[in-house]
């Protein structure tokens, strides 16, 4: 069977530990969630710096007022209203100036959830588990009701070893710790009963209920069931984990759970949602409360993700298609059929859409480092490291590459796709670009006849090193060598006057009209003339 990847998400005042065996490097690669940590407003406190350090995240509280961040070198940050000691900073004051966790630091975090108090739980690579925050419950773990102002360690029996075996601990008014009685659990205890020799894969918990996913793909449910949550076809509680009947034929790989609703996601992607439906986040198209599963149709494709947080009456999925549905509460919009989204993840619709805007699982971050072929062209422009071969002009050089000169057929050119202009930049307000998409595109055909006729073979600079440049000044043949680079030119009216010589004498009518762009734009009462002449010098279209 496989196996459900989770990084975290929401909790309640009571805790599912799962203790299970290490991830492998691979698993923890594909687990990954690649997402931009500033759609979530509490972000925006923080400077570009900060946020490109950053490489886990998650945002929790009651009005997504906290935040939690692990950067590149392993150092952990919260910063927030630090309601009940959220923060774990050692005393009850907030900050908008994010504060170092040195207790965690180096720790390697490896998932993270949080409860409605708010309190928080978090576990590393090595299986040691830390909590803090309110305690008002026990949810701690620690054996007492006093607030956790700083992340302590909970217990060693949750150390993560070969044998997956699930704890509870915290809350329990309505049986969700699993003990079979309702009283309150001030420690980590082992849930037994029939998970006693269950292989647990998977866990997650509702407001006030708890689900847990074994390795064949069983699920069961214990705790609060007034709104049918725990899928057992009645809304009785439950002191002790029964298994969901109604999904005996198809194998669970991953199981959510809302506020009071859960969704469960097959092997072969069906989706099936049942609980509480007050905002039709089951998706079935009402607001009825269903006591069993039901399978959810997400436009006929298989899916492979689902999303749910305890704090939240929503719910979201993703498909093998790669696209994102959304329903439930949205921005206080009541969605009862899966909507499609422009969201490339799940995680986006929760930083967009949830009420409060927090995370329903602990974020991975990965800062897109790649280059477009346009952009890799224009950082090699002038490189000495790449370069083969240097034009000389007024004493300097200019590192060029005589693949990309001798290029002829580009069909719409280096710097962009056939459906955009091509951007001239501007400098001291002057720019332009072309409005012509036809006149653009047949133009650049051929990039430059000049340089694809001087390098055959039979021309001597074909086996230059050096090319001396005597005729034109250097700025406005570097930036002739730019533009063929990157369609673009970057020079102020008077130089590019020099730059339309150039042109003229290569037969580049693409960059001659670029220039008169430039020339046209830039006309002031100081040079009027001087640009009239040259438009004249040079047969040029300025008026």
């Amino acid at each position: 069977r496989k196996r459900p990847r989770f990084e975290g998400g929401g909790r309640t005042g009571h805790i599912a530990g799962e203790r299970e065996r290490p991830i492998s490097p691979k698993e923890l690669l594909e687990a990954r969630v690649m997402v931009d940590v500033g759609k979530w407003p509490i972000f925006t406190l923080l400077s570009p710096q900060e946020i490109a350090s950053i490489r886990k995240a998650c945002v929790f509280g009651t009005s997504a007022n906290e935040a939690l961040y692990v950067t590149d070198n392993d150092e952990v940050f919260v910063f927030g209203l630090n309601y009940s000691n959220c923060l774990g900073t050692g005393d009850n004051q907030s900050t908008l100036v994010p504060k170092k966790l040195e207790a965690l630091c180096g720790k390697k975090i490896k998932s993270l959830s949080y409860g409605s108090g708010p309190h928080v739980l978090l576990s590393t690579e090595d299986g040691v588990v830390y909590a803090w925050g309110h305690n008002g419950y026990s949810q701690l773990g620690n054996g007492t009701t006093n607030q956790g102002i700083a992340p302590i360690q909970v217990c060693t029996n949750l150390l993560i070893k070969q044998v997956v075996e699930v704890f509870a601990w915290g809350y329990n008014n309505c049986g969700q710790v699993g003990s079979g009685s309702t009283a309150n659990q001030p420690t980590p205890r082992k849930v037994t009963n029939c998970l006693h020799i269950k292989r647990v894969v998977g866990i997650a918990c509702g407001q006030t209920s708890s689900m847990a996913v074994l390795d064949n793909g069983e699920v069961y449910g214990w705790g609060y069931n007034g709104n049918g949550q725990l899928g057992l076809g009645n809304n009785g509680n439950q002191l002790t984990p029964v298994r969901v009947a109604a999904l005996h034929s198809v194998c669970v790989n991953q199981i959510v759970c809302g506020y009071a609703h859960t969704l469960a996601l097959t092997d072969e992607g069906l989706l099936y949602a049942w609980g509480a439906n007050t905002y039709g986040q089951l998706g079935t198209g009402n607001k009825n409360n269903l006591l069993s599963p039901a399978h959810i149709m997400v436009e006929k494709e298989r899916v492979v993700e689902i999303a749910a947080c305890h704090s939240a009456h929503m719910s979201a999925a993703k498909t093998q298609g790669g696209h994102v549905y959304m329903w439930g509460q949205c921005r206080g919009q009541s969605v009862t059929l899966p909507h499609l989204t422009h969201f490339s993840c799940t995680d986006d619709v929760f930083a967009c859409f949830a009420t409060p805007a927090v995370t329903w699982r602990l974020l991975s971050v990965e800062h897109e480092d790649f280059l477009t072929v346009a952009e890799s062209l224009k950082k090699e422009f002038d490189s000495p490291e790449t370069a083969d071969l240097k034009f000389r002009i007024d004493g300097k050089y200019i590192h060029v590459h005589k693949a990309v000169l001798k290029i002829s057929k580009l069909g719409t050119g280096l710097g962009g796709d056939g459906g955009e202009q091509v951007k001239v930049k501007e400098q001291n307000g002057v720019g332009g670009c072309f409005e012509d998409e036809s006149e653009r595109r047949g133009n650049c055909l051929v990039r430059c006849e000049h340089f694809r006729s001087m390098f055959q073979s039979y021309w001597n600079e074909d086996m230059k090193e050096v090319i001396e440049i005597d005729q034109f000044s250097y700025p406005v043949y570097r930036a002739f060598l730019q533009y063929l680079y990157t369609d673009t030119v970057d020079l102020p009216p008077e130089d590019a006057i020099g730059l339309l010589d150039l042109a003229t004498s290569y037969c580049e009518n693409r960059l001659k009209k670029l220039c008169q762009h430039i020339i046209k734009r830039g006309i002031t009462v100081e040079n009027a003339f001087s640009l009239f002449s040259a438009a004249v010098r040079y047969d040029a279209e300025v008026t």
